[in-house]
């Protein structure tokens, strides 16, 4: 009777002890995890990463304490052999077994990719390259591929005026290829029916219109002068005169943060010199934001053929139909600027 007694005593205690350990076991894997006070956090899994990584990724962030238990359910969902690249939210108080669910599912967390205000395609490929996996070199060299370029029925030139600023919900993992694929899809969504007639109406090509949009953005911040600018311009193509733009001079001449361009700056040698060479340069001398290039598309109708900046150096445009009226207003610019020291 005795023996009975211990062994029900012994087999009790093990039960009980089994119960602790499942208990923990349980609380280690379903149970809250971390805390986070500021909120969400997000891990980054580079594409090739081992399992090994992961774990330090996931302590170095602050999402796991202890990883025994994460390593033995990683193992159990079939995890640490498939790894999935990617940028994961994970909400505060996590556990385990929903961390390992989202990591296994590969349900990325989408960012927002934002590109405004930029020159050229080394600048650009240095802004994605801050938002998505892959480096600037590796999205210069997509940028710069010419079989890509072609692809998109553009050239090294005037490839610049297939990305419209905006803002894109993309993946981290997009690779250089891919944010070119989707750049076209947008550039297309961009160019409607009615974008495409207005276009045409001026004998334009979306290309041209980036083209004369670029200009425009460099001439002024002012939004209300851009359409009327864009007039100016598009008067001097219909008439055969020289666009003598100011800022393709400056493009040419790699001087675009120079406040004056003297008249030996009008004798530079180069395709984009619109002082010597009729109709449009070959391609944008910057990305030209969708509002200019509505501008250009919505252009002003009237006959100015001149514009010069104003004395006040506000920067908004004086405006005049004749030669010897823009000289007056040409002249009292450059007072301005002798008046403020600006030679240059």
């Amino acid at each position: 009777m005795k023996t009975w007694k211990v062994v029900v005593l012994i087999l009790a205690l093990l039960g009980i002890a089994a119960g602790g350990v499942g208990w923990r076991t349980w609380r280690e894997v379903f149970g809250a995890g971390p805390s986070f006070p500021e909120g969400d956090r997000f891990i980054l899994i580079p594409t090739g990463s081992t399992f090994d990584q992961v774990v330090d990724s996931l302590k170095t962030g602050g999402i796991l304490e202890d990883d025994h238990a994460f390593r033995l359910l990683a193992e159990r969902k079939n995890y640490v052999e498939r790894i999935k690249p990617g940028r994961y939210r994970v909400p505060s108080r996590s556990s385990l077994n929903v961390l390992v669910n989202t990591l296994r599912s590969g349900e990325q967390e989408p960012l927002d990719l934002t590109f405004t205000n930029v020159d050229d395609l080394p600048e650009l490929a240095g802004r994605v390259s801050r938002y998505l996996e892959a480096d600037s070199v590796a999205f210069l060299r997509a940028f710069m591929d010419r079989g890509l370029q072609q692809e998109a029925g553009l050239n090294e030139r005037n490839f610049i005026s297939l990305f419209i600023p905006n803002t894109y919900e993309m993946w981290w993992t997009t690779t250089p290829q891919q944010f070119i694929a989707r750049m076209v899809k947008e550039h297309s969504a961009f160019w409607t029916d009615e974008r495409k007639a207005k276009a045409i109406h001026y004998g334009l090509e979306p290309w041209e219109v980036s083209t004369l949009a670029s200009i425009v953005q460099a001439e002024t911040m002012r939004t209300s002068d851009a359409p009327r600018i864009a007039g100016v311009y598009l008067n001097r193509l219909r008439i055969g005169m020289p666009l003598q733009a100011d800022p393709t001079l400056k493009f040419a001449l790699g001087l675009d943060s120079i406040n004056r361009v003297l008249d030996r700056d009008k004798l530079v040698n180069s395709p984009y010199n619109t002082y010597v060479n009729l109709g449009l340069p070959p391609g944008p001398i910057n990305m030209a934001e969708p509002r200019n290039l509505d501008a250009v598309l919505n252009a002003e109708k009237h006959d100015y053929i001149y514009f010069c900046a104003k004395e006040d150096l506000s920067g908004y445009s004086n405006f005049s139909r004749t030669y010897e009226q823009h000289l007056v207003n040409a002249r009292r610019y450059q007072r301005a600027l002798n008046a403020r020291k600006i030679y240059r």
